[in-house]
């Protein structure tokens, strides 16, 4: 599918229109399903499947009657965010069962201290990611878009319609800020080249 017909298909799907949402999706299905695969890479061995959370991830932006995407970078961006808290959601919840909320037995990882590790450390980073977007959204967008989307910084420019050079000053900003507030969580910043 052209730009042109994905540019319209958001528009259609901004103003409330699900079948245009549905067609977005399915056109954007094969880089929305690469987002997902990376996302469960990054936050450890989930019961998650990649196809399991992109169709959350649509069932969660298709009840979201106030999502505004205006553009791809935006939609995509958005679709990386539903993922991540998603993700966190059921990280959170494994950690309740654990805690006894559910009666279950399980068999103990040997893997577990490290997992776990990975697993708060995605927690922090999203909190970093959320308070980057109070204070600077572009900021938090390009970070979505980079570390999250897994976009080069040349493809980020083109979605944002601006030089690459500022995309990679807006990273180098982005990563400052998310440095010292996971510090002050006592966390370090994942590698996102």
């Amino acid at each position: 599918m052209q730009g042109a017909e994905i540019d319209e298909l958001i528009r259609l799907s901004e103003s409330g229109d699900p079948v245009a949402r549905q067609k977005l999706f399915a056109a954007l299905y094969r880089e929305l399903h690469s987002m997902a695969q990376r996302e469960l890479r990054r936050s450890g061995s989930l019961t998650l499947s990649p196809t399991t959370l992109l169709h959350e991830t649509y069932l969660s932006m298709s009840a979201a009657s106030s999502a505004t995407f205006p553009d791809r970078a935006r939609f995509l961006a958005y679709s990386s965010r539903a993922m991540r808290g998603l993700v966190i959601d059921h990280i959170r919840s494994r950690k309740a069962q654990k805690r006894g909320s559910a009666f279950e037995f399980t068999a103990l990882p040997t893997e577990g201290p490290a997992i776990a590790g990975e697993e708060l450390e995605l927690e922090h980073l999203s909190e970093a990611v959320d308070a980057l977007a109070a204070v600077d959204s572009r900021l938090a967008r390009v970070v979505d878009l980079k570390f999250f989307c897994g976009f080069s910084f040349d493809e980020i420019a083109g979605l944002l319609g601006t030089s690459e050079r500022t995309v990679q000053r807006d990273w180098d900003k982005a990563r400052i800020f998310l440095q010292h507030h996971l510090q002050t969580s006592g966390s370090v910043l994942p590698d996102g080249k």
